[in-house]
């Protein structure tokens, strides 16, 4: 298997910067891995933040402990929209995704092409 092949499905199947750490681009891939953490923070943040004033109101009574009502809240939270910092971060991790995947493509053709030179000078 090519290294642009592993690349790109370590890119797209494990975590962004992943498939530049493995093919020895330190700097590139710990800045897609530091970025796409920051997001998923966030959006783990502010989920918690909605399970937890959904759960606040099934504790005070004002939501009845039933499963249709509290699958309504849910889908109300969702509905209602996120925060702006969700949506940032939403489209901010899609975009070190789609960068991972292609730029750690583009580096394993060019590591794959200078490894078939190397070994055709052999």
């Amino acid at each position: 298997m090519s290294k642009s092949l592993k690349a790109v499905l370590f890119s797209a199947f494990v975590f962004p910067g992943s498939g530049h750490l493995y093919l020895r681009k330190p700097v590139q891939g710990s800045l897609l891995v530091v970025v796409s953490m920051a997001c998923v923070t966030i959006l783990l943040s502010i989920a918690l933040e909605k399970a937890q004033q959904i759960s606040d109101k099934i504790l005070s009574g004002e939501i009845p402990l039933d499963v249709a009502r509290i699958t309504e809240e849910v889908t109300n939270h969702a509905a209602a929209g996120g925060t702006q910092w969700a949506d940032i971060s939403t489209y901010l991790l899609l975009v070190c995704w789609l960068v991972g995947i292609v730029d750690s493509y583009r580096l394993g053709r060019l590591k794959d092409k200078a490894d078939n030179s190397i070994d055709k000078e052999i």
